[in-house]
């Protein structure tokens, strides 16, 4: 199928290909935005922003294309949300300037509008950054348009503006700093990305759904993020639209926006803002909102607003998706071993940079230490494999691999990992006395298990039943008993877990709650200079590991 004009139908058609497209790839687009702090999710603010302009049409589009897109324009500035979603209401801004008084636009006038979104788009952000979405449209609008003939059809173009959307977006880790040491490409080029894909389905005729992981909604504030003692870091995240008001600024009709602009770049930054007729957006971060809101009301009054925390929105995401190539380059990367959310999430608040899932009955991979090593991207890599059959597939993994010196420290359990990487000092930058260090560290700890028996079996002069719980540190049982915490007693009195400063109990996925709570207060009450800490660890197979150090 050649098409070779677009009417408003059409148009709109392909504006809601983008917006399912993109809707199904959000959440891909959300966990890539790391400039310079995850501000917002650009997934679900450039959906809202889309769909919010197909959403003016979704009654009926017009088949008149200029009132379409002057439509959907509106649509996008009452819908934007973000930078990212700010800038691209302003490319479709442009672009329904450029389409202008066109009913029908033939490939050559669609290129010219595409142009006019890339002007509107720079001027809406006052400090332009290259290697974002502005490089990534521009590049691809440039492009296209060079190769634009008198025969050239929409579905050609779309190929031509595909091909270099995807290139320039491949690029943009080397024009930002920031994008090129995490290892990631622009979130909002990605994002239009997906946007022109969906816009080329539409126009092919092949059939898309709108449905995606679930509408954007409000997060849960997570006050925990946020205490009495915390210091106030990234200041917040301001938007609004403002109405100006003839009241106020004199006419409207003849105001200039730019003394106002000025004064927000003079006091905020990451600043984006524009006006479109009467209406004033604005994206802002700051430290002081009310100051921001104060001064401009001077000028008009608030339609929308919001403004939100950003130390709230501080947090590690993990890129889950192609465009997630490696980690920020370091020095010192780690690697650990584990099985279950608790236990990985621990290593990774305690310096492991990347964990690999297995464990006992469950061993890794040489690729799944492959796949790691080139995530955590270190010029020295130390791996604790924590069970005595992962050692030798660590070792030949690190045999390996040939980006980054590895070494394998040979842990046999979580605990001894866990010390590790409490102590851990990578200060000295001498692998040989970290690896040393690690060693020493790691044979100071004492590691106990608590699980069910399988089978009855009578070792280390235990007359172990079926059913019953063990407990055993090594290839030594120390305990059998009925109940989880009989044996959970025995062990740590045999372990002599009196002469260690804590003990941290670990539940595994099997455990209830309530009855680890209750061998806590146990072992609490029988070792009372010893501080027992409970932790989810959700484990498979152990019911409950007992750290000792």
């Amino acid at each position: 199928m050649e098409t070779t004009t677009l009417n408003g139908a059409l148009f709109a058609h392909m504006v809601e290909g983008g917006a399912a497209k993109l809707n199904q790839n959000r959440v891909i687009v959300n966990e890539l935005n790391v400039f310079p702090i995850p501000d917002g999710d650009t997934g679900d603010n450039m959906y809202m922003t889309i769909d919010s302009g197909f959403r003016a049409v979704s009654d009926g589009a017009d088949d008149a294309l200029d009132l379409t897109a002057q439509r959907i324009s509106g649509g996008m500035l009452l819908g934007a949300r973000g930078n990212s979603g700010v800038i691209l209401s302003r490319i479709f801004a442009g672009i329904s300037q450029g389409l202008a008084g066109i009913k029908t636009a033939d490939v050559a006038q669609f290129g010219k509008a595409l142009e006019k979104g890339v002007s509107e788009a720079y001027g809406a952000v006052q400090t332009p950054v290259e290697g974002t979405i502005l490089t990534v449209y521009s590049d691809a609008v440039r492009y296209a348009n060079a190769k634009i003939g008198d025969d050239t059809d929409f579905e050609t173009y779309f190929e031509q503006f595909l091909t270099e959307l995807r290139a320039s977006l491949d690029r943009t880790p080397t024009l930002l700093d920031v994008l090129r040491e995490a290892g990631v490409v622009d979130s909002g080029g990605a994002g239009f990305v997906y946007i022109a894909e969906g816009m080329q389905d539409a126009l092919k005729g092949i059939a898309f759904s709108n449905e995606g992981p679930g509408a954007p909604r409000t997060a849960q504030v997570n006050t925990a993020a946020f205490t009495e003692d915390s210091v106030l870091e990234f200041g917040y995240c301001t938007e609004f639209l403002l109405r100006l008001q003839n009241g106020k600024v004199g006419d409207v009709k003849t105001f200039d926006p730019k003394e106002l602009i000025d004064w927000l770049i003079a006091n905020g930054e990451s600043v984006v803002a524009f006006a479109d007729d009467s209406i004033l957006k604005v994206h802002i971060h700051t430290m002081t909102p009310g100051r921001i809101l104060e001064h401009c009301q001077q000028y008009g009054e608030f339609l929308t607003l919001k403004i939100e925390n950003m130390m709230l929105q501080h947090h590690e995401t993990t890129i889950r998706n192609n465009y997630k190539k490696r980690k920020p380059h370091k020095a010192f990367g780690i690697v650990a071993v584990a099985a279950g959310d608790g236990i990985r999430d621990t290593f990774l608040s305690i310096g492991a940079d990347a964990v690999v899932d297995g464990g006992q009955s469950m061993n890794p991979s040489a690729e799944s230490f492959l796949e790691a090593f080139s995530e955590v991207n270190a010029d020295t890599i130390l791996v604790y494999p924590n069970n005595s059959n992962i050692i030798l597939t660590a070792e030949q993994a690190a045999a390996l691999y040939t980006d980054a010196q590895v070494r394998v420290l040979p842990s046999h359990t979580i605990g001894e990992c866990y010390a590790a990487l409490s102590l851990l000092d990578t200060s000295s930058n001498d692998i040989d006395k970290i690896e040393e260090s690690s060693i020493e560290i790691m044979q100071s700890v004492a590691t106990g298990t608590v699980s069910r028996a399988s089978r009855d079996a009578k070792r280390d002069g235990i007359s172990v039943h079926a059913g019953d719980y063990i407990g055993f540190s090594g290839g030594t049982i120390y305990a059998d008993a009925p109940k989880a915490a009989d044996a959970s007693l025995r062990l740590a009195e045999a372990l002599n877990a009196s002469d260690y400063g804590i003990l941290l109990l670990v539940r595994g996925i099997d455990a209830d709650a309530d009855e680890a709570e209750a061998i806590r207060e146990a072992l609490q009450k029988q070792h009372p200079l010893t501080e027992v800490i409970l932790l989810d660890g959700g484990q498979p197979i152990y019911d409950y590991i007992m750290i000792l150090e």
